[in-house]
């Protein structure tokens, strides 16, 4: 393809470095075959132009699912890709059929759940992500549908995880293959766990453990390796019989087993003896070449090998140091040197774990159970990759051996696999080569002549060494294109693979091709007193004392030719494992180390054979896409995707390639060129855009600036006119000025002349009319006051002379008086005569003493008078003075500002002045304290008006207080009845539990049972709904019974209609048990005929309608049951009545809710409600019924939902992805999608509901089930779409999300339709909504983690929104996804929750269990609801139901 490239100055390459591998830039320069490239590091390179390879710049940042849709199929291009998905965790790719798996180095439990095993299952290779699990499923469907028997082979270096990708294999075989029939335990647990190497102690302290690099590994706990061993054993066969304990520490020098002498413990004792025969080191002996144990530790590893082997110390030490050799005649003894005894040690250790392996391989397979006779098999095949270290020896050499033969085998497969792709794109593939490497494997395996011949040669030879070997190799292939010698090496030689040359050192090719058992080994295992250990170690037919020469690298070949035999018979499957790093550390990718790994496992080899084809596929709508403006007046005219691909690929003027029926084949080098070529025509029509831009720009520059001259014109004149009227202006306003100045100053002397004119004169008349107001107001006053002095004086002189003129009358007439009486008493005492005179007398001085008390209170009434006179004189006088001070004050103040103005002229008023001023003060004193007055009393007015708020508002707060305290009362009276409530159904509850418990004891003491354990039914002719009596008048009764109930279900087995929105069969069937009496009967077969009845009547899964209908009945009759139905122990609990309100506020509440109208309908519904449904006491088949009643209200539930599911879920799978348009498509007019466009799918779903919601409104079905289902359903649809949306790259774009958005809104539209029915359906699409709004931001980039996780998509977990960033593309607007940072936020959230094997799955799973119970059907419904329902008409008329009327 390199070849083929002509890159030009802007192409973007790919370059070849040597620390990176290859490294992008863009050519700056192009002289002749030379390019100088500034590559992204910064640096410049130079290079030919054949030596680089192009670059897609329009490959999606996170890389291809399958690299055979890659644009350029290159060894950059492939490690590029491979990047990039790594980078996101996505470790599979395909190529082709070819799964290339990366060795994350963590844990990603989400991949690998029995959830994802189950999306995998029936799908097809590449229609979801590549998995292991994918291609298990591949092979599994085509041993299943085509009946050929299949092989995966999964292949890579050390770490690369090729076993853990087997483990996956098996584990998906087993989950689709069930479990095996014995012992309970699945064919997963037998094929997956493997026999680990049994640990004595720290590795570093055995030297067989020493030869591996890996010593432990990390996050693995030995304790539990060796538990999972010991299980691993129990469960292929290895059986545990006797418990004894055996101890062997090393630390300690002994050894500890908690376990059985039997197979385990044999098996781990020969693992321990080896590991303890590897310590054993020799020295020399006394003797001259022979050897014996080294030190102590030797001793004691060597006696501890014995004892394990349960053999002689001393012979085992024989069979090490010294050898037997037989002759004719006799038997000679023969001592080995250290190193001969060492490679007899090494020989043994061998030869014991190659029969240990090879016993517990026979074990394994034994134990899986496999039919022998079985036609097809499924085989894995884990096989080591390629090998190339600094010093290759024998196992290298047979390794890469298996590698070639296996590469040839891939290479055949591969290039099948082309000409089948060819053959079905109808294509001509005749001239295609094949790259064969049959020249390698007759340069190794010929026979005579090839490599390991010549080695069995030499081998048989007792004096051949490695140098032979080499020499003899140097001479047989000196002219072979495939073998070199090295230069400076005198026994190497190297060998050109598929994968590169390889140098192998023949030191050791000798012995490691030896393959015998020594004679004294043989006899001393043999002779073990361990059965297992003698077991392993057979006697041969041969005779003992010989050793028995075999080839390794024969048997090997052979093995090998047996496994390609078995491979061809097969349909092969291929899992290439690569390796990141050497570190093992997640994160860290080498390229060099990868490209070396594929071209070691042969996808670079399967790169070549397609580039030998048509390594370039395109499908038309894509090819169109991309370079359709090569020649867009193709698009134009041509309707058909095929022909315009011709026309345009003939319009370019490219030869070679071929049109297929759904994607145009390219050979290698035209992508390139076509690529070039539409390169140069964005160039042109970039050059023809800045043309085009640069002169707009400069013609926009132009009128910009001849306007803005003509704006700057415009202004200056104006400015310069402005200037001049100014000027004109200001003259016209100076002259104005100064003519309105004189003016005002001759106005202003006037009116000053004027004014001071009329203040004089006005003072001057003020002053002399004052002057005459104060003598005319002083005259008055000197009146008034002269006028009040006088009359004062003459009331004070008349009083006086009127109190004189009383005194002398008074004393006067007593003088008179005391004179009389005096001659009265004289003349008394000389006659009684004067006794009336006396009388008269005192009656006179009664009178004078009355007139005088008269008197007094005259003059005190005269004076109380003068008081109130007196009084009123001084209110009045005070009143008058304050008017008159008013007055004055007003007169003064106006004084005061003319005295102001005259005081200048005269000094006299002065004295006025100060005056007034202090009488002034003293009324404004005065003022002052009024407005203080007026001041309280406004404040004590507002405190008034806030004291009067602030009642209003805690009036207020007391209301709302009192309201909440009545509102609590309420649910304290709630709360208390439901928890009566409940005590109710526990004691119901415990009550069923005592009497079916009582039930089954009664049924366990009978002989007579059925297979369910329900009590046995009679026989129609003997049933009854009573206890039976005997007498033939009962038995003519209980047979009409029978008749009665063969009516009833004759009747109710058809759709009898409903009647107020509720089922007529569900009513009559209840009435009739009432009457009956069934709920009370001990034994009656009525309950089981009608289950038998209900069961068949919904045989027919399919008919939803039926089916509602049926579950409105069943849920109805479980409604009456569920009510009526009340167990023995629910006496007290019956006559509990809900509590009352004992507090204030509840008793105010209570009266506040009830009325006489109110009371007398509620008592009256109540009336009503219990004369429909009577409690009853409920024996055992009554609450057996009750519970059938509620398990097939519930199967039919389930089967109402999964059909409606079973309806939707091919229109899902149709709505998932949006249709794939191409550019020509868009340009064309006429083509439509019809009936067939994904848009008609989503509302064939809004057909599917709305037909399913008519049927349920139709049988009147209740509303909480009805929104159980839809709720269920949306759930499902949630599932399914999100799912979809994860697992499938292409479903992850802009278009996509915006298509499966839209459907969301139609099924939003639907759900406020129906919003009474679909209740909360439309939350369970939380998560595809919050996904699907995701993907149509357009700005991802600039949104936080944060912004994502708390505001977009705050119901995603981080798996999930790092699967939806990652897999994002946009193929619309070529929109980016989210930052980086955003990712690196991302990945590191999901690395801390990593040991947390739930956090990390991102699939949703599909919640088919039953959402309700009978409690939730009861609240749907009311005893009212009953009221008035007319029963069958069909048994009305039926005179044995004369009861329903």
């Amino acid at each position: 393809m390199a070849g083929n490239f002509s890159p030009s100055v802007g192409s973007c390459v790919w370059v070849e470095d040597r620390d990176e591998a290859w490294i992008d830039g863009e050519v700056v320069e192009v002289n002749g075959e030379d390019l100088k490239v500034l590559c992204t590091s910064g640096k410049h390179v130079v290079t030919k132009a054949s030596a680089v390879y192009p670059k897609d710049t329009e490959a999606p940042g996170s890389g291809v699912d399958d690299m055979t849709r890659l644009a350029y199929l290159h060894e950059p291009g492939v490690l590029q890709n491979l990047h990039s998905r790594y980078d996101i965790n996505e470790i599979y790719t395909y190529t082709g059929s070819i799964l290339i798996a990366v060795n994350p180095f963590r844990r990603l439990p989400h991949l690998y759940s029995s959830h994802m095993m189950a999306q995998y299952k029936g799908a097809a290779l590449g229609e979801l992500s590549p998995h292991p699990f994918a291609v298990a499923d591949a092979a599994y469907r085509q041993m299943i549908n085509d009946g050929v028997s299949q092989s995966i082979l999964v292949s890579g270096e050390s770490g690369a995880g090729k076993t853990e990708s087997t483990k996956l294999l098996m584990r998906y075989l087993a989950y689709m293959g069930g479990r095996a029939a014995s012992e309970g335990r699945s064919v997963e647990q037998k094929v997956l766990e493997d026999v680990e190497r049994y640990k004595l102690g720290e590795p570093k302290t055995y030297h067989y453990l020493n030869q591996s690099k890996c010593l432990e590994v990390d996050s693995i706990n030995d304790a539990e390796e060796y538990h999972a061993t010991r299980r691993a054993m129990d469960v292929v066969g290895i059986s545990t019989e006797e418990q004894v304990v055996i101890a062997l520490s090393l630390v300690e020098k002994i050894l500890y087993f908690t376990d059985d002498i039997s197979f385990q413990d044999a098996i781990f004792s020969v693992v321990a003896a080896i590991l303890h025969l590897g310590n054993v080191e020799f020295a020399k002996g006394a003797e001259i070449d022979s050897s014996v144990p080294k030190d102590e530790k030797s001793l004691f590893h060597l006696k501890t090998a014995a004892e394990l082997l349960s053999c002689d110390e001393k012979a085992l030490e024989d069979s090490l140091c010294k050898r037997i050799m037989v002759t004719r005649d006799e038997t000679i003894t023969k001592t080995l040197d250290p190193e001969a005894a060492t490679l007899s040690r090494d020989a043994l250790a061998k030869v014991m774990y190659s029969r240990l392996f090879d016993w517990l391989v026979d074990k394994i397979n034994s134990s899986i159970g496999q039919d022998p006779h079985s036609k097809y098999l499924i085989g894995v095949l884990d096989i080591y990759g390629f090998e190339s270290f600094k010093t290759n020896s024998f196992e290298q050499f047979c390794i890469n051996l298996t590698n070639e033969k296996l590469q040839q085998h891939f290479n055949q497969h591969v290039f099948k696999m082309e000409q089948e792709e060819y053959k079905k794109e109808e294509i001509n593939w005749s001239y295609i080569e094949f790259v064969d490497n049959q020249d390698i494997l007759d340069l190794i395996e010929k026979k005579p002549g090839g490599i390991i011949a010549l080695l069995d040669e030499a081998c048989m030879f007792p004096r051949s060494t490695h140098e032979t070997f080499a020499q003899k190799l140097y001479q047989t292939f000196k002219n072979h294109k495939r073998f070199t010698k090295p230069k400076l090496a005198r026994s190497d030689f190297t060998i050109c693979h598929y994968a590169g040359d390889v140098t192998y050192q023949t030191e050791l090719f000798l012995d490691k091709n030896k393959d015998y058992v020594i004679a004294e080994h043989q006899a001393l295992l043999n002779s073990s007193s361990c059965s297992f250990v003698a077991s392993l170690f057979p006697p041969t037919s041969d005779d003992s004392n010989k050793s028995k020469f075999s080839s390794i690298g024969t048997r090997f070949k052979q093995q090998l030719v047996s496994l390609l035999e078995i491979l061809n018979t097969t349909e092969p499957h291929y899992i290439r494992c690569i390796k990141p790093n050497n570190l093992l550390k997640p994160g860290i990718f080498e390229n060099e180390n990868i490209l070396q790994q594929l071209r070691c496992g042969g996808v670079m080899e399967a790169i070549r054979i397609s580039c030998a084809g048509y390594p370039t596929r395109k499908h038309f709508d894509e090819f169109l896409n991309r370079f359709g403006i090569l020649a867009p007046e193709v698009l134009v005219k041509n309707s058909d995707d095929p022909a315009a691909c011709k026309k345009l690929l003939e319009k370019v003027g490219l030869e070679g390639y071929q049109i297929g029926k759904t994607k145009v084949f390219l050979r290698a080098g035209q992508m390139a060129d076509l690529d070039t070529r539409r390169t140069e025509v964005l160039g042109r029509s970039a050059s023809i855009i800045q043309r085009k831009v640069r002169s707009y720009l400069a013609k926009k520059s132009f009128i910009l600036l001849r306007n803005s001259a003509k704006q700057i014109q415009s202004v200056c004149r104006g400015y310069l006119a402005r200037n001049v009227y100014e000027g004109m202006r200001r003259e016209a306003a100076a002259l104005k000025i100064q003519r309105d100045l004189r003016m005002f100053l001759a106005r202003k002397d006037y009116t000053e002349l004027c004014s001071a004119a009329v203040s004089v004169q006005a003072g001057m008349r003020g002053m002399v009319a004052r002057d005459e107001l104060c003598f005319r107001r002083q005259t008055k006053a000197a009146r008034i006051i002269q006028t009040w002095c006088r009359g004062y004086l003459a009331r004070l002189h008349y009083r006086k002379l009127k109190k004189a003129t009383i005194t002398t009358q008074c004393a006067w007439r007593s003088k008179i008086a005391r004179g009389e009486l005096r001659k009265l008493k004289m003349a008394a005492r000389e006659t009684g005569a004067l006794q009336e005179a006396k009388n008269k007398l005192e009656k006179q001085v009664e009178e004078l003493t009355w007139r005088l008390q008269l008197e007094k209170r005259i003059r005190g009434m005269t004076w109380c008078r003068g008081y109130l006179a007196r009084l009123h004189y001084r209110k009045l006088k005070k009143a008058t003075i304050t008017t008159q001070c008013a007055w004055r004050s007003k007169i003064a103040r106006g004084e005061l500002r003319k005295l102001k103005m005259a005081a200048r002229e005269t000094g006299a008023l002065q004295e006025a002045k100060n005056k007034l001023e202090k009488q002034v003060e003293e009324l404004t004193w005065r003022l002052q304290l009024e407005k203080r007055i007026r001041g309280m009393v406004s404040s004590l007015e507002m405190k008034i008006d806030e004291t009067e708020k602030k009642l209003q508002e805690t009036t207020k707060i007391s209301e709302d207080r009192l309201k909440q305290a009545l509102d609590v009362e309420t649910k304290l009276v709630k709360l208390k009845t439901a928890m009566q409530r409940l005590e109710e159904k526990i004691l119901d509850m415990e009550a069923e539990k005592n009497i079916m418990r009582q039930h089954q004891q009664t049924i366990s003491s009978t002989p007579v049972r059925t297979t369910l354990g329900h009590p046995p039914t009679a026989p129609f002719k003997e049933a009854e709904f009573t206890t039976p009596v005997a007498g033939n008048a009962e038995k003519s009764a209980a047979e009409r019974q029978i008749m009665d109930a063969d009516a009833l279900i004759d009747c109710v087995k058809d759709n009898i209609g409903f009647s107020n929105g509720k089922p007529v069969a569900a009513f009559t069937i209840y009435k009739c048990l009432l009457h009956w009496k069934c709920f009370e009967s001990e034994k009656t077969n009525v309950f089981d005929r009608l289950i038998q009845m209900i069961g068949s009547a919904i045989e027919n899964e399919d008919d939803n309608s039926h089916l509602a209908y049926w579950l409105t009945s069943t849920s109805a009759l479980l409604f009456l049951l569920q009510k009526s139905l009340k167990t023995g122990g629910s006496g007290a609990a019956q006559s509990m009545k809900p509590p009352t309100a004992t507090s204030l506020f509840g008793r105010m509440a209570m009266s506040f809710r009830s009325s006489p109208a109110s009371g007398n309908l509620a008592a009256a519904a109540e009336a009503a409600a219990n004369a429909v449904i009577r409690p009853v006491e409920a024996k055992y088949p009554a609450l057996l019924f009750k519970q059938q009643l509620a398990a097939y209200v519930e199967k039919m539930f389930g089967m109402v939902r999964d059909n409606l599911k079973k309806e939707l879920s091919t229109l899902l799978s149709l709505c998932i992805q949006a249709p794939r348009t191409s550019k020509g498509g868009m340009l064309r007019s006429g083509r439509s999608f019809g009936k067939d466009s994904p848009a008609t799918h989503w509302q064939s779903i809004i057909d599917g509901l709305n037909s399913l919601l008519v049927t349920l409104k139709e049988n009147h079905v209740p509303l909480v089930l009805i929104q159980k289902i839809y709720s269920q359903t949306f759930s499902f649809i949630n599932v399914q779409l999100f799912n979809s949306l994860l697992l499938r790259k292409e479903c992850c774009t802009f278009s996509n999300g915006e298509f499966v958005k839209a459907g969301l809104a139609e099924l939003e539209l639907w759900c406020c339709q129906a919003k009474e029915y679909a209740g909360p359906s439309w939350e369970e699409l939380k998560q595809i909504r919050q996904a699907v709004g995701f993907l149509v931001i357009h700005q991802k980039y600039r949104i936080s983690y944060d912004d994502i996780a708390h505001d977009l998509c705050p119901g995603l977990s981080v798996q999930q929104l790092y699967r939806i960033c990652t897999l994002y593309w946009d193929d619309s607007y070529n929109t980016r996804s989210v930052s980086q940072e955003v990712i690196s936020s991302m990945r590191a959230l999901m690395t801390e929750e990593s040991n947390d094997a739930d956090s990390d799955s991102f699939l949703l799973d599909d919640d088919s269990s039953i959402p309700f119970s009978i409690d939730d059907i009861s609240s749907s419904m009311q005893e009212k609801d009953f009221v008035g329902i007319k029963p069958a008409e069909e048994l009305l008329e039926n005179p044995a139901f004369v009861f329903l009327h």
